[in-house]
């Protein structure tokens, strides 16, 4: 048995150990920069605020030309400066409709994307670089409905590049210099996207899977031999408690018993960041957003584009963004501006927080015959509600305070927490959910609030166990080099049966045997 384990290390280590490395690695330069995305307050930085005068044609004119039956987004944004309304199901498909001619946009120039991405870097020459299907910058899903983008460059400090829709115009995404340096060596290498956008695009969701379970079999079968060949009792001749004679060697074993529980849990926490086999999926009925709006948006009732913005100005509000949305069935506006969002109602009236009861029965409207059985109002971050930096994997989910969270009795005992100024679902999670903030959040990036708070400690510690990590990893691979070179036999005893057995570790068998 223990000989096996040995070759089953050995040999995993030896293959696996370049990539654990370079997990590690790419690891750490994430803590601080991640992969290239828009931040929803970096598009409205980019957008210029909406005028009532000339804008805009009605919503149900717009939608009618948009050809869109079942547009579940409704949007009134710019694109060049101009107002264009853009519907969406969300992902699959966007349309742009001209909110001053009410003529859908059916295709999107290179001259128009330049004149987009221009009007968005306010004022820093912008060149067009061309137009790629998909980029190492662009392997997002979300961004699927816009394909093909332009790319182009903005001449400023932090030397931009913006990509352009070229179904809608609108500007997609952005990726600095600092993103596009070190995200080769950041989140680029962390998440194998080596295998994305070439031959291997179907297979690189089990690629990553499978690397992480052969990972995670190195680090426990690690333990297993490590603590195997620790004398926790007496020594070795050599003096040691590892048996091991070469420096690298010790080290490596050192490095395990000390730090190979942290190293395991890490790559283990990275394969449940997949989601494989959709473990974390619950059965039974999914939560109705429809009926938790109250209905679906209807066109005929929508608030007038027109009216809400001249009202807006009114008010002295600078609107950089509209959506329609429906809200305890009552047909309202998503107003976004720099200094924040709020609900208006159909004369463009800034409307006060919804009342608890209001919210609670939109919540029990989610699934059939559930009843909300606690309530709690989120002053401040907690556990399973907090957010992150921007340049992080979640950094864009929106965790407005306070908020409502309230909890279900139906069967997999869903929790919804509620914006209480917009009405809208903030998050939504069920108790399988839940268990991946443990093994996946948590088990990764150690990102309970009080430690988030606790910087610099948090970064030490990250940084410390991720360093560790690395030095085990390359230690395994300068070892794993050396076995296959045949160079510089280390020797090591194992304890069998009531017999002392000496092993040369480059046959991987006791001697004679």
């Amino acid at each position: 048995m223990k000989r096996w384990l040995y070759l089953l290390h050995r040999w995993a280590g030896i293959a696996l150990c370049l990539v654990m490395a370079l997990w590690f690695l790419s690891g750490m330069v994430m803590l601080y920069v991640g992969y290239p995305k828009l931040t929803p307050e970096e598009q409205l930085r980019g957008l210029p605020v909406l005028q009532s005068a000339g804008c805009c044609v009605p919503l149900p004119e717009a939608l009618k030309a948009s050809g869109f039956e079942k547009a579940s987004q409704w949007r009134l944004s710019s694109v060049a400066g101009q107002p264009r309304y853009l519907f969406s199901d969300g992902r699959k498909r966007h349309v742009a409709v001209d909110a001053r001619t009410g003529q859908r946009i059916a295709a999107v120039s290179p001259d128009d994307a330049l004149r987009s991405a221009s009007h968005f870097a306010q004022g820093s020459a912008v060149s067009l670089m061309g137009q790629d299907d998909e980029d190492a910058w662009t392997h997002s899903r979300a961004l699927d409905g816009h394909r093909p983008l332009y790319r182009l460059a903005v001449e400023d400090e932090e030397r931009r590049w913006l990509y352009v829709s070229s179904t809608t115009g609108e500007v997609v995404r952005d990726a600095t210099f600092t993103e596009r340096s070190w995200g080769w060596v950041g989140a680029w290498l962390h998440w194998l996207y080596i295998f994305r956008g070439g031959a291997l695009n179907a297979w690189w969701t089990d690629i990553v899977i499978w690397l992480s379970v052969a990972g995670g079999v190195l680090g426990l079968s690690g333990l297993v031999v490590g603590i195997w060949r620790w004398r926790f009792r007496g020594r070795y001749k050599s003096g040691s408690r590892s048996p091991y004679r070469g420096v690298l060697a010790r080290w490596h074993h050192i490095l395990g018993l000390v730090g190979g529980l942290l190293a395991l849990t890490w790559v283990l926490s990275g394969l449940f960041s997949m989601n494989p086999w959709k473990v974390f999926e619950a059965p039974g009925p999914k939560p109705d957003r429809i009926a938790f709006a109250g209905g679906p948006l209807n066109a005929a009732e929508a608030p007038s584009a027109a009216t809400v913005l001249t009202q807006l100005a009114t008010d002295g509000e600078q609107p950089r963004s509209l959506e329609w949305r429906r809200v305890a069935g009552q047909p309202v506006v998503l107003v976004q501006t720099v200094a924040g969002q709020f609900i208006v109602d159909a004369q463009g009236r800034r409307l006060p927080d919804w009342p608890t009861a209001s919210l609670v029965a939109t919540a029990e409207r989610l699934l059939p015959g559930a009843r909300v059985v606690e309530q709690q109002w989120l002053r401040e971050f907690d556990t399973y509600y907090y957010g992150r930096d921007h340049h992080t994997m979640t950094g864009q989910r929106e965790r407005p305070l306070p908020a409502l969270r309230l909890r279900l009795d139906d069967a997999q005992s869903h929790w919804v927490v509620i914006d209480p100024a917009t009405g809208a679902i903030v998050q939504l999670s069920n108790a399988h959910q839940r268990s991946e903030r443990w093994l996946f959040a948590f088990l990764h990036s150690f990102d309970l609030p009080q430690f988030l708070n606790a910087r610099p400690a948090w970064d030490a510690w990250m940084l410390g166990f991720s360093l560790a990590g690395l030095a085990l990893s390359l230690t395994g691979v300068v070892l794993g080099w050396r076995r296959l070179r045949h160079k510089g036999p280390w020797r090591v005893a194992v304890r069998g049966g009531d017999r002392l057995v000496k092993m040369d570790a480059q046959a991987a068998h006791p001697k004679g045997h």
